[in-house]
């Protein structure tokens, strides 16, 4: 597989293995620091460290043999709807949206190919059967599945145009966030602490623009349950907006929410809504998931 970039100009100045990290899906920094040390990185067609700086202009090439999500017959497909075309399934909390490794098992991704065998080759990486997007393994809810390479085409570009419409349920400890509010910061890793990353309104660095919007549902002595829109939810990126103002996920350790009450790994986030309004070549669907029993728990239900 190979996969290429340029780096652009607020770019400049950043690490290489920083920014294959940021470009390449699927390769964290642990795995670029492999590529680098393995030569199967290359700027202007000769091998480079992951220390260099990079320069704007410069085109970032990374090659790399990547293995298919294997089938898990052990698994169970939670589906909320099937078509020709695509299916929307149920990811529980705990469940990776897909392997990390080759040979890994126990994801949704297994899950799918194993019961959608059309589905191994479609879409962008082949650890990813035709996944439209993913969600963090602790938030639970609704993912859509392309079965045919159309339908993924289709799919990937409704969700770049922002016409894939998602929403999410939250609960946070903050119980006087306003009734309605508008998260407009940009995303950036952090570079104290890996895999986490920062909202920041002058990020250094490289960062992604990023708008959460949000209304509360709901308050009640322990929690406010929120429900938020983010046309293509970048990673982390509620988990981050929602730290930002002070209202960190129930469960979000790793962005400063208190641990779940029962000791669970989950922080209390679920996509609970999914929908499209379709085109000539797919129809239109609209899908929706309430609040887990867990998450319904924390507002003493």
């Amino acid at each position: 597989m190979t996969s290429r970039f340029v780096v652009r100009p607020e770019e400049a100045g950043e690490r290489l293995d920083r920014l294959v990290a940021l470009h390449v899906p699927g390769v964290g920094r642990r795995r670029a620091r492999e590529l680098f040390a393995a030569g199967q990185v290359r700027v202007g067609g000769r091998r480079v460290r992951g220390a260099v700086t990079a320069r704007a202009g410069d085109e970032v090439v990374v090659d790399f043999v990547e293995e298919a999500a294997l089938p898990d017959p052990s698994l169970t497909l939670d589906v909320r709807l099937e078509l020709d075309a695509l299916v929307v399934a149920y990811k529980p909390a705990g469940q990776p949206s897909a392997p990390l490794r080759a040979g890994e098992l126990g994801t949704l991704a297994n899950a799918v190919v194993h019961r959608y065998p059309e589905t191994a080759g479609v879409g962008h990486r082949v650890r990813e059967p035709g996944l439209i997007h993913r969600l963090d393994t602790q938030t639970s809810g609704l993912l859509v599945v392309a079965r045919t390479p159309g339908a993924f085409e289709a799919l990937a570009l409704a969700l770049q145009s922002e016409h894939l419409e998602k929403r999410y349920l939250a609960l946070t400890a903050n119980r006087d966030l306003p009734e309605r509010g508008v998260i407009d910061l940009p995303l950036a890793p952090d570079p104290q602490r890996q895999g986490r990353v920062l909202a920041e309104a002058t990020p250094a660095g490289y960062a992604r623009d990023a708008v959460t919007r949000y209304h509360v549902l709901e308050r009640s002595a322990d929690a406010c349950l929120l429900e938020l829109h983010a046309a293509r939810a970048f990673r982390h990126q509620i988990r981050a907006h929602l730290a930002s103002i002070g209202a960190p996920l129930i469960g979000d350790v790793l962005y400063g929410g208190a641990p779940f009450p029962d000791g669970s790994q989950r922080h209390a986030l679920h996509a609970s809504y999914v929908a499209w309004a379709g085109d000539t070549t797919l129809p239109s669907f609209e899908v929706s998931a309430g609040l887990p029993v867990d998450l319904s728990a924390l507002l003493g239900r």
